[in-house]
């Protein structure tokens, strides 16, 4: 039994159409469950009750967590710590194998390539929840009171990832007739995680015993783009003019006055003043792995919002 927690989720789904080459025994978690393959067990469970996390976890030999929650700093600080708690107690309980699906806020701006060996030196209010939940999971492993992986990505994108910021200011910007918009500076390398690809990633390190108790970077093409290339090219899929509007930091503070997510927004754009580079070697050279290229991920995003 593989049990996801969290697997209504653009990452959740597709990680469930990953597990079936592993296991035939998948059971799908979250508030209101659906179905992605016909097997699926589906439980409703809420993943802030410690009794409905231990009974939703029970004989489950991998166990993932790939839930998101509300994108506000204060909600993050309250909830993610009982959250992540409740899943390892779960876990322990059970003797399950537990599977974190991580983002790198924890690391903070990162001067070159960020590796699974970078420092946790968050610059970010959120980056500073998600280095206090690394080190709750890294302490329970250094313990040997859990079997555990860290599978980190970096920004999504992606067919169906509606979340992404390149989804909705490239993308959806593209099919209302509209300019893509691009966060402070066009010129600046961004490297971008494909959905699929991330959970591919994820199911092979929940199958594999020998990656247990390490931090992985998901497999990430390594040819980032800049900006401006990045939209040439959702431009050519998308069959528009390559036309952009740079959304500078002032505009996005002023912005967040009148909403709330890009408010929470604004702490992380060190993320688009400087290159965000990601490395999965380590993957890639583990499991034999070719990420998907830039221009074919490219192509399937805008296929499917066309």
């Amino acid at each position: 039994m593989q049990t996801i927690l969290g697997s209504t989720g653009v990452i959740g789904k597709e990680l469930a159409k990953s597990l079936p080459q592993y296991t035939d025994k998948i059971r799908l978690v979250s508030r209101n469950p659906k179905k992605v393959n016909d097997g699926d067990e589906l439980v409703s469970a809420n993943l802030f009750n410690s009794k409905e996390i231990l009974k939703a976890v029970e004989g489950s030999e991998v166990v993932y967590l790939t839930a998101g929650i509300q994108y506000d700093i204060k909600i993050w600080r309250r909830d993610w710590p009982v959250i992540l708690q409740n899943v390892i107690d779960a876990c322990k309980n059970n003797n399950s194998k537990f599977v974190f699906f991580d983002n790198v806020y924890a690391y903070g701006k990162v001067d070159g390539w960020m590796t699974e060996e970078s420092p946790i030196k968050p610059d970010s209010e959120k980056g500073k929840v998600r280095a206090a939940l690394t080190k709750m999971i890294m302490n329970e492993i250094e313990q040997g009171n859990l079997k555990a992986i860290i599978a980190r990505a970096a920004d999504f994108y992606g067919p169906n990832t509606p979340l992404s910021f390149v989804n909705i200011m490239v993308f959806e910007n593209f099919k209302k007739g509209k300019k893509a918009q691009w966060f402070i500076d066009v010129n600046k390398k961004h490297s971008f995680t494909y959905t699929p690809d991330a959970a591919k990633g994820t199911a092979i390190l929940g199958n594999t015993d020998s990656a247990d108790n390490q931090i992985w970077h998901l497999p990430t093409n390594k040819n980032a783009l800049t900006g401006k290339v990045f939209i040439d090219l959702a431009a050519k899929a998308m069959n528009v003019k390559p036309e952009y509007i740079v959304v500078k930091k002032w505009m996005t503070q002023m912005l967040g006055i009148f909403n709330k997510v890009i408010k929470e927004s604004v702490e992380m754009l060190y993320q688009n003043d400087s290159d965000y580079l990601f490395d999965s070697t380590k993957f890639e050279k583990a499991f034999n792995y070719n990420p998907i290229s830039y221009e074919e991920g490219i192509t399937n995003t805008a296929k499917s919002i066309k």
